[in-house]
């Protein structure tokens, strides 16, 4: 037996399946989904094989040609879920497995209609980063087993699906439902299957990119991302032709807890996204990136969770300043920053999690997520380009997306291909010292501009009495603001928060970075006009990114302690499984 990932019960001594056939059945009144896979394997083998399943009703294992069966569920692991032992018979290809999700699936979050904009449908979505695949379909739910898949979904008459996946055709079936069916013929990890179920319309941005969402809100996201077809140009330049066919994206609810999901042919974003002056495609750029790298070349395991993320940061900033100049790029960098900051700052008693190269066992990958992988591991990529310039490090990415291309790969391999490519480097940048040790190390890349020291030296003269004046106010980008909110103090008076309200409209604001971020300023002050607007955020969205620092600022006050506790008991119904979480162990915290 080899377990090559921690959060899995796969056996790479045992084959990898590689394409699953899927049948679902939703089901909205129930809370559940009835399915149907198929494993192929590609070759005839026998003998026991090892699934992951978390809170699935197992009903049914068959093998094709042989009938039912022995099959036993292993002891439940607060972590991995069950193992899901199968006898196989020799010669077989195939293991055909019928089941239903549980009610608490941590990759479903099921909606009622007054929790959707249209307030008249129900609404399904799931997200399965980082392991939870397993609670919507039993897998080998680790990266390194990718699979092809095939699906056909029967919804409610009325409601739409949508996949991670080119869509293969549907029907009505005459009995109040509806079928549709779905291709994915490239192998993508089970992280990156992905289903949502909803009263959903559709928008054409350009001959392959389309954005769907309710129709309440399909009009504002395509007008709000109608140069996305200019970004996948400038990401090919930089990356090489796109590889999935297809890059459509969905806008789900607002309790959706990511800014964005990169699942291929569906990214998933955030409603927040859609501040009415596309001051936050950025995040698009994101998720666009993770085409080439992340779901093109994958981290082998949440242990190596930077190779995704760390390269998806980097390259996200080459394209915004292909887009947008130096200038931009560098605001990026300045927020990722402030970003990098907070996370150290969470982590400063586990610096074990500070780490690039992660270990993980025993540890659930959601409690270990942070900007740390992002930030210090873009920091790293960066670190590389700047050695060996820009030109050079361009054909190394484009070379390493060749050599691992539609692969699950360790920092070890990455290592191992770069010193072979850019031999030297790794040393000349200190590359031990991000992977392995704890903290950000000294010799780190810092990324400046004229404008960002500008705003730098304005915000710290805050305490000295200095102001923005009308003109540079007038003068500046969202992206200007939100940076200069980020670098004043974090304890203000009551009177600066008035100051900043008054003159930047920022109770307003439909641009979330910039209203969270003052609204913890203000939550941190205690400072009371804001505070019914703190409610209406922290009951309508949630995304994880903006509940733990509003979260945090009401509950490291005593006098707001209380509130902090009112409006969670009131909001967490809606919120996903992950933001929960996220919240309480905030609010536990200041508990202790």
């Amino acid at each position: 037996m080899h377990r090559p990932d921690p959060h899995s019960y796969y056996d790479a001594a045992q084959p990898k399946a590689r394409r699953l056939r899927l049948k679902l059945a939703v089901d909205f009144k129930a809370k559940r989904i009835d399915g149907e896979v198929v494993l192929e394997f590609g070759k005839t083998f026998g003998g026991p094989l090892d699934l992951d399943t978390k809170g699935l009703d197992i009903r049914t294992v068959q093998v094709p040609g042989h009938g039912p069966v022995a099959w036993e569920l292993g002891e439940a692991d607060a972590i991995l879920g069950q193992r899901l032992r199968i006898e196989v018979p020799q010669d077989s290809q195939e293991v055909a497995i019928t089941y239903a999700t549980g009610a608490d699936a941590m990759a479903l979050q099921w909606l009622e209609p007054e929790q959707t904009e249209g307030k008249v449908a129900p609404y399904l979505f799931s997200q399965c980063q980082q392991i939870h695949a397993r609670t919507m379909v039993p897998c080998q739910d680790t990266p390194v087993a990718r699979i092809a898949y095939q699906a056909e979904v029967t919804v409610p008459e009325g409601l739409t699906a949508v996949m991670s996946a080119g869509p293969a055709g549907d029907e009505s079936l005459g009995n109040g439902r509806h079928l549709y069916r779905f291709n994915m013929p490239q192998p993508i990890p089970s992280y990156l299957m992905a289903l949502a179920v909803g009263r959903l319309e559709s928008r054409e941005l350009s001959p392959r990119a389309r954005v769907w969402a309710e129709p309440e809100t399909v009009a504002s996201a395509a007008w709000e991302f109608a140069g996305v077809e200019d970004m996948i140009l400038k990401a090919e330049a930089l990356f090489g032709a796109y590889p999935w066919d297809r890059y459509d994206m969905l806008v789900l609810p607002p309790s959706f807890p990511y800014g964005g999901m990169e699942n291929p042919r569906m990214t998933f974003l955030t409603p927040t996204l859609l501040a009415g002056d596309r001051s936050l495609v950025d995040v698009v750029a994101h998720e666009l990136a993770h085409s080439w790298t992340g779901n093109l070349v994958t981290n082998a395991s949440m242990e190596h969770f930077w190779l995704n993320e760390g390269f998806t940061v980097w390259a996200e900033r080459r394209i915004l300043r292909t887009l947008h100049g130096d200038d931009a790029a560098a605001l990026g960098w300045a927020m990722g920053q402030k970003a990098l900051e907070d996370s150290l700052a969470r982590f400063k008693n586990e610096p074990h999690l500070t780490v690039l190269r992660m270990h993980l066992e025993g540890i659930d990958p959601d409690d270990a997520f942070s900007s740390i992988p992002y930030e210090k591991g873009a920091r790293l990529v960066a670190a590389l380009e700047q050695e060996v310039g820009e030109e050079r490090f361009l054909r190394f990415i484009r070379d390493y997306m060749d050599a691992f291309r539609f692969t699950s790969i360790t920092t070890e391999q990455f290592c191992a291909f770069a010193e072979a490519k850019l031999p030297g480097a790794l040393e000349a940048v200190n590359a031990r010292a991000y992977l392995d040790q704890p903290g950000l190390p000294d010799t780190a890349p810092e990324f400046r501009s004229a404008q960002l020291d500008g705003l730098t030296k304005l915000a710290e003269s805050w305490a000295a009495g200095g102001r923005p004046s009308a003109q540079q106010i007038a003068g500046w980008k969202p992206a200007e603001l939100q940076v200069y909110l980020q670098k004043l103090p974090r304890q203000l008076t009551q009177a600066d928060c008035a100051w900043l309200d008054e003159h930047f409209q920022l109770m307003g604001r439909g641009n979330h970075e910039i209203l969270v971020e003052w609204l913890t300023l203000a939550a941190a002050a205690d400072y009371e006009p804001a505070f019914a607007r703190i409610r209406e955020v922290l009951l309508r969205v949630g995304r994880m990114k903006y509940l733990r620092p509003l979260y945090g600022a009401l509950g490291g006050s005593p006098r707001t302690r209380a509130l902090a506790r009112e409006i969670f008991a009131a909001a967490s119904p809606g919120y996903h499984g992950l933001s929960r979480r996220v919240v309480q162990s905030v609010l536990e915290a200041y508990s202790a």
